[in-house]
């Protein structure tokens, strides 16, 4: 990459900001300082004037960011491969996807001609043909790579395992990818497939499927915001062609929005675009049926159920190999075809999956599946669902060995885990949507909004009415309206709240990207600028806000102090703000330097230009530059500068290090969760901290620095908390944790909902889509919803 220029709105807002200045000192050149100054008119000039200046700054940083470097799209595309691999890989394990062996399920081209366009769009090849095993996966991605346009719909009923033959392309198509791109074909692009749920796309919001795939990549995958890949990575992968997107359940979003997905595809995929879908196949037909037009060059396959022999032999596999004599008689039965609920059943992936959880796992008798419940596989797999629960939970005890992927980290207990699912499942009802997200389930308790906004404007309301009882000591008249307000402002603003998504912030010194040292001539140009405008501008503001003598050394010592308040605090929370997903399992490259190691990078080039801010600073306060006005003690002037230097150079160093985001992992549900949480929690500490130092270091200038500590931190703990929570977008976790503390009140979920959530997962009875749970099966999630 080349080395960035200073960009021309960057001299602009500094010409604005200097035009502020001046107007400013020549107003308080203009006054005589025997008249009677108002000050209410000084403030007001001096407050527009910061105002004015802060409205350019912010228009000068937007600018400079989106004039970022141009995305290195080839390596974002690798760094999303890795991402994307380690991701899935994870899940497919979680889900015993190869343990012991995938399940051969048989697909084939689908007979219904309506629902595919003409032959020739999806192959050239003569009496083209699509059949597969997912016991053979690399045969079955080598047919999807014949196919014209790579276009793939999986289609087939409840628990035939389309959800998984999507993960195992996804699986095969990455492994092979390096191959690909090597064999690849002058401009051909070898796209990164990504697994996505169809229920997240609105297609109002975004109607062309690209803009929605820029969303999610840069919601999921954090990484691809790391400043090596350029800016608008994300955006530039799916727009370029660079994404396969795998979009997963079809079946599951309302049936209007399906046939509105079906012509967003036609609409948004061009000849090199490619795709694969899954849906239940009835719903499919009526999509395309809706739509008015199949899916373009896209292949249709079905899956064929599997005969009794192969589920007895997948069973087989499951069981030692001495089996006992219940389960001999089990399997003759299923290969004889005697027990016609038990040969229905087992011909599906979801049938052997609860007949493995409920008996082979837990090592239950298996006897029921032969007796009365086997003459009827409703019957059956009602029984089966009622009982994985408790099953799963059994087989798997607690374990906190970090290898352990297939054990809860706490003890379960089955009753317990069913109401919790059970109330879940009817909070995100299967009409509606298969995604859980933590984010949401305040909005599946009622009257969620007046409790967030009591609960926050009391804690406002008191804030603000114990303030003055900070000061003097004891309730005066001010105490109540500071009450009153804060809490009206509390009930106003906060049950906004209920509507925010996740953010997230990061306090760990590893896994930021390697900046080099950049000594230029540019950057020492503009610290000098800045140098000479805040030394113009800063301190004669100061004293005409606040008739300090400007010979004092108290003005520059204020003066000090606001500014590092002013700058360092905002700098830190927006540093914590910047995502860094690193996995602590992941082992780091030998060659990468740790964040520490970063930092001392970063900030140690910014001493030149910092010195020379320091001394244009010093020298433009120090002797006035001939202005005449204010008369400065050189030592004063230079301590002065130093600081400023601390917080024009030091604070933006130690921001541009912390804003880099690694290139490690993914967000998940737990992730995001402990992210949003972090980031509510320095917004209440930090904001309260810096402004109460800040002000107990000023007020410690004349009343004795131990007075002036406790007074300015009082100050800053009271209103801290309000401030920090108040500016913030994202409070998804403090309002989910009062809509949780709600339900465990009830006993509908745990106070640990998040740890709950993730030993479900671990025990397979939820799957895990980025920071998206969903139930294992469809067919659990159906079954608990339907409970009374």
């Amino acid at each position: 990459m080349s080395r960035r220029p200073i960009r021309w709105w960057n001299p602009a807002a500094l010409l604005a900001i200097v035009a502020l200045v001046a107007t400013v000192v020549l107003v308080g050149r203009a006054l005589d300082q025997a008249d009677k100054v108002n000050v209410a008119d000084l403030a007001a000039v001096a407050i527009a004037a910061a105002v004015a200046a802060a409205a350019v700054v912010t228009w000068a940083k937007r600018r400079n960011t989106a004039a970022g470097y141009p995305a290195d799209v080839t390596r974002a595309a690798d760094v999303l491969a890795d991402l994307v691999r380690r991701q899935w890989q994870d899940e497919a394990r979680n889900r015993l996807l190869d343990d012991p062996e995938p399940i051969p399920v048989r697909w084939n081209l689908t007979a219904n001609e309506a629902v595919m366009s003409t032959p020739r769009l999806i192959s050239t090849a003569t009496g083209f043909t699509f059949t597969g095993r997912s016991d053979d996966i690399a045969a079955l991605a080598r047919d999807f790579r014949t196919l014209t346009r790579r276009r793939l719909v999986i289609t087939g009923g409840a628990g035939m395992g389309k959800t998984t033959l999507a993960i195992q392309l996804l699986l095969q198509l990455l492994s092979t990818r390096a191959t690909d791109q090597t064999s690849a074909s002058g401009d051909e692009i070898v796209p990164v497939p990504v697994l996505l749920p169809v229920s997240g796309w609105d297609t109002d919001a975004h109607p062309r499927l690209q803009d929605w795939l820029a969303v999610r990549l840069a919601a999921d995958y954090p990484a691809l915001a790391a400043p090596q890949l350029g800016a608008g990575a994300a955006a530039a992968l799916a727009q370029r062609g660079h994404i396969l997107p795998v979009l997963d359940g079809l079946d599951e979003i309302p049936a209007p929005a399906r046939a509105q997905v079906i012509a967003a595809l036609n609409a948004s995929l061009t000849a090199r675009d490619q795709l694969i879908l899954t849906s239940r196949r009835a719903e499919f037909t009526t999509a395309v049926h809706d739509a008015g037009r199949p899916l373009t060059a896209a292949a249709v396959i079905v899956p064929k159920p599997l005969t009794p022999q192969a589920a007895a032999d997948y069973l087989t596999a499951c069981l030692p190999a001495s089996p006992t004599e219940a389960w001999t008689h089990t399997l003759a039965a299923l290969r004889s075809h005697t027990v016609p609920g038990l040969t229905r059943l087992s011909a599906t992936p979801l049938g052997l999956w609860l007949i493995r959880t409920v008996y082979v796992a837990s090592g239950a008798d298996p006897a029921p599946l032969t007796g009365s419940l086997g003459a009827d596989a409703d019957a059956l797999r009602t029984h089966l669902l009622d009982h994985v629960i408790p099953a799963v939970i059994a087989a798997r005890p607690p374990s906190t060995d970090p290898t352990d992927h297939f054990r809860p980290r706490h003890r379960l207990d089955s009753d317990a885990t069913r109401r919790y699912l059970t109330y879940l499942a009817r909070a995100f009802p299967p009409a509606t949507t298969r995604d859980i997200t933590w984010w949401h389930i305040a909005r599946t308790t009622s009257h969620i909004r007046p409790a967030v906004g009591l609960t926050f404007g009391l804690a406002f309301g008191l804030a603000a009415g114990l303030l003055p009882v900070v000061w003097v000591g004891e309730l005066i008249s001010w105490s109540w309206p500071g009450l009153v307000i804060g809490l009206a402002f509390g009930l106003m603003r906060a049950p906004s709240w209920v509507n925010e998504t996740p953010g997230f912030a990061n306090l760990r010194l590893r896994g930021r990207a390697w900046r080099p040292f950049r000594f230029n001539t540019a950057a020492v140009a503009f610290r000098l600028l800045v140098g000479l405008v805040v030394g113009l501008a800063f301190v004669p503001m100061l004293v005409l806000m606040t008739g300090l003598n400007p010979t004092d050394g108290l003005t520059l010592r204020l003066g000090l102090y606001v500014w590092l308040g002013i700058t360092l605090a905002p700098r830190l929370v927006t540093w914590t703000e910047q995502p860094t997903l690193e996995s602590t399992s992941t082992p780091r490259s030998s060659r990468r330097p740790g964040r520490t190691l970063t930092l001392l990078r970063t900030i140690v080039p910014g001493l030149a230009a910092g010195l020379a801010a320091w001394l244009a600073f010093g020298l433009t306060v120090g002797f006035g530059v001939g202005l005449g006005v204010f008369r400065f003690d050189p030592t004063d002037a230079i301590e002065l500068g130093l600081y400023v230097w601390l917080g024009i150079t030091l604070a933006p160093r130690l921001v541009t290090w912390a804003e880099q985001p690694t290139l490690e992992s993914t967000s998940t549900a737990r992730s995001s969760w402990q992210a949003d949480r972090t980031l509510t929690l320095l917004r209440t500490i930090v904001p309260g901290l810096a402004a109460g130092l800040t002000a107990g270091l000023a007020f410690g200038l004349t009343t004795g620095l131990a007075f002036g500590l406790m007074t300015g931190l009082a100050f800053g703990l009271a209103f801290g908390p309000t401030a920090g929570l108040v500016m913030g977008n994202h409070h998804a976790w403090l309002v989910c944790t009062i809509a949780v503390a709600q339900l465990a009140l009830k006993r509908q979920l745990p106070w640990r909902v998040m740890g709950f959530l993730d030993d479900a997962h671990r025990l397979g009875l939820l799957r895990a889509v980025g920071p998206v749970y969903q139930f294992r099966h469809a067919a659990l999630h159906d079954h608990l919803a339907s409970l009374k």
